[in-house]
């Protein structure tokens, strides 16, 4: 990795955000803390108690902090701090921006497209993929092994990881008169808009008569299951083991935490987040918290464990 000199990134920082110190100082690294080295860049959580401490003891010489820190004046002959609001962001966005490994364009040769799939320039396609009679927007990025139904629009900078389904069949049945199961019908499609990441292993189901559909922003990780019809806001964040039920719908810029079940037909408000492991079984207004199981609001859940414990 070449040397990148800490004034290459002022471009990334915002108006109000400072740089103090040698701008001509760099880094070539970004490790984990414990293998943080003099041509590391290092990054301070605004959290820690002991932030001075650690800015002066770090061997680092770019160093990312929030302004809270009474910095030394002496400082910028050693190191160059670059100040900002939220350090954490400004490390992602200077590791995506100079150590991210790119994708090249093209569709894989293993890959197989059907005559009617449509795939627009500037994409990635790895090996062993199928897209179906599908369309797959600019700059989105398909890995390996996954296979893409008919009926799906997927937008523009949609990332979908290995060994995803998108598009099967819901698991919608009815018994009939014998007792035995008759298959309902699924000809709805999967709607993806631009700049949803869908992680490995995930599967997203078609609709059974209308669409289901992921907005803009949306982030899913590995091992998720959305089932048909389901409506997931933009900006919202469902994380590995999780099950949303079909016809459910969750708001605009919520968090379902690791290994959350949501039944069938609720509906989850705006800005609420939904604890770890919690089976939620009702509607949830905007801007709540609730976990448990059955899951609760989250000071009603709180009160309830507080008895228990002083039975």
């Amino acid at each position: 990795m070449r040397n990148i000199k800490a004034r290459e990134i002022q471009y990334l920082l915002n108006v109000n955000d400072q740089v103090i110190g040698d701008t001509d100082l760099y880094f070539n690294n970004a490790p984990v803390a414990e293998l943080i080295n003099d041509e590391s860049l290092d990054w301070i959580n605004p959290l820690k108690s002991n932030k001075l401490d650690y800015l002066l003891n770090s061997k680092a010489k770019v160093i990312i902090c929030d302004n809270s820190i009474e910095i030394p004046d002496n400082i910028g002959k050693e190191k160059c701090l670059i100040v900002v609001e939220n350090p954490k962001l400004t490390f992602l966005r200077i590791v995506n921006a100079f150590f991210l490994r790119k994708v090249k364009f093209g569709i894989h040769e293993t890959a197989n497209i059907h005559p009617e799939g449509i795939v627009s320039d500037n994409c990635f396609i790895g090996p062993y993929t199928y897209v179906g009679k599908s369309t797959i927007g600019e700059n989105s990025i398909i890995y390996g092994h996954c296979y893409i139904y008919d009926g799906v629009t997927i937008g523009s900078n949609v990332t979908i990881h290995a060994g995803t389904v998108i598009g099967a069949d819901g698991f919608g049945y009815q018994r009939n008169e014998k007792g035995e199961f008759e298959k309902f019908p699924h000809i709805g499609g999967v709607e993806i808009k631009d700049f949803v990441e869908i992680g490995a292993n995930t599967c997203i189901d078609r609709g059974a008569l209308g669409n289901t559909i992921i907005e803009e922003g949306v982030k899913i990780d590995n091992l998720v299951h959305i089932a048909h019809n389901v409506i997931i806001g933009k900006h919202t964040a469902v994380i590995a083991h999780s099950m949303v039920g079909g016809s459910t719908t969750i708001g605009d810029y919520s968090w379902v935490a690791p290994s959350v079940a949501l039944r069938d037909q609720i509906k989850i408000g705006n800005n609420t987040i939904v604890g770890m492991g919690a089976v939620v079984t009702k509607n949830i207004p905007d801007d709540q918290s609730w976990t448990g199981s059955p899951a609760k609001e989250l000071s009603e859940f709180l009160a309830i464990q507080k008895k228990i414990k002083n039975l």
